[in-house]
């Protein structure tokens, strides 16, 4: 049986500590990586297709020393040398947030419309790529002692209401990991999903802002949901909920409850 830790530890300082954010260079990863960098952190900024985002966004963030770096997550092997690339450039990794994501409107009772092509796209995107990165990541997150993996999930996992049922099974697949590696990562990292109900960002291909607003209209609070929104949820569970680890933490304005 490992040692048995003392609680109390209160707030988890963030300077001197690296965070990686994958989908870091717009939405929610982007509104992460700047409340993050705004409570000391240096921040590695995976992307994609954004490149340019992501160095324009290294340059503005607060602080010094932020790396953007290719982290896309179809590529398992590029996934790994990025994570070799961090350690190397930043000499550590204590906190990791997947917000890189994909999705494609569907009509749910469209059957035929949800092609293999774009299911496999969404999972594999959406499930393959946030264990790769925390199987590339885990390492560096157990050297820390107090690592911290923050999965940004959604509202659909819960309700199966979403851009399409690929991303709401994707979502699931995602939480129910979740608390597979937080059995299997601690004591040394925690694991906590954040699930935003409709952000207003242009994540959904095609969703008007309309369909936002009618969506925020028909929860309990009737506030439209922004990335910071996210963001300032991101940050509280890196720096506060330091004995939470496997569970999801939703930010949806109370929709679940409609």
């Amino acid at each position: 049986m490992s040692e048995v830790r003392n609680g109390n530890l209160g707030p988890y300082a963030l300077a001197g500590k690296v965070a990686v954010i994958t989908g870091g260079s717009s939405g929610i990863g982007a509104a992460s990586a700047q409340r993050l960098a705004e409570q000391g952190a240096t921040v590695a900024i995976g992307y994609n297709a954004g490149r340019d985002r992501a160095e324009r966004l290294a340059s503005e963030l607060p602080g010094s020393g932020h790396l953007p770096i290719h982290i896309p997550m179809t590529d398992s092997t590029a996934i790994r040398a990025a994570a070799a690339e961090v350690e190397a450039k930043l000499g550590r990794c204590d906190v990791l947030v997947n917000s890189a994501g994909t999705t494609r409107g569907v009509p749910h009772a469209d059957l035929e419309a949800m092609d293999d092509e774009t299911f496999d796209r969404i999972l594999i995107t959406n499930v393959r790529g946030p264990f790769s990165t925390i199987r590339a990541f885990a390492p560096l997150l157990r050297k820390s002692g107090d690592g911290v993996i923050v999965n940004i999930s959604s509202l659909a996992a819960l309700n199966g209401l979403g851009s399409s049922i690929a991303y709401c099974a994707s979502k699931a697949a995602l939480d129910t990991m979740a608390m597979s590696l937080a059995r299997v990562l601690g004591p040394e990292v925690r694991v906590i999903g954040i699930s935003p109900a409709g952000v207003d960002t242009d994540f959904v291909p095609g969703r008007s802002r309309d369909a936002v607003l009618r969506q925020a209209g028909s929860a309990p609070l009737k506030t439209v949901t922004q990335p910071d929104d996210v963001a300032l949820a991101v940050v509280s569970a890196v720096t506060h909920l330091r004995l939470t680890t496997g569970s999801i933490l939703l930010v949806d304005g109370g929709k679940r409850l409609t």
